[in-house]
């Protein structure tokens, strides 16, 4: 395990996989084999979005990348990061954010688009993880995004731009 408030990427298998890797390729974020995203928390727990709504789990993924560049923005205690993620539990999950997301960077014009992408009442993997950095005052893109406008790929070519790979 590493510390608490590192972010970790994995594959994700089955259809939910086969579904999110394209449509990371639709937001510009790459082909790579990053589906999932979750928060590392005290205890070898983690905060991650589910299609139930985000819970705090045991870790029990393997091959994790963790995104230890990010984690270097992040000046939080451990019980810092343990607050913020028991605030984010339930915090239910949106197979449609892919869709508003590709549509953003496609420069569909759709009114409120950016709020619902932005809406904490429901969020994809990686926009949880985004959420509880700007809850602890770290801003992982220093791009200009909107809030929220992350997907795993993203989270991963931020990670290797940190570490300057």
């Amino acid at each position: 395990m590493t510390e608490p408030g590192t972010i970790g990427l994995v594959p994700m298998g089955g259809t939910g996989g086969r579904i999110i890797r394209p449509l990371q390729w639709l937001n510009g974020d790459g082909f790579n084999d990053f589906e999932h995203a979750f928060v590392a928390l005290p205890g070898n727990m983690i905060l991650e979005a589910e299609p139930g709504g985000a819970r705090i789990v045991p870790l029990r993924y393997a091959g994790v990348h963790w995104c230890e560049g990010i984690y270097g923005l992040l000046s939080a205690t451990a019980r810092d990061v343990e607050m913020a993620a028991a605030g984010l539990r339930g915090v239910p999950y949106s197979w449609l954010d892919y869709g508003a997301l590709a549509a953003r960077r496609l420069h569909v014009p759709v009114p409120g688009l950016r709020g619902f992408i932005a809406a904490s009442g429901h969020q994809i993997y990686s926009q949880l993880a985004d959420e509880l950095y700007l809850r602890l005052g770290a801003h992982i893109f220093q791009d200009g995004r909107w809030p929220g406008y992350v997907t795993p790929g993203a989270l991963y070519r931020r990670d290797l731009e940190l570490r300057g790979a």
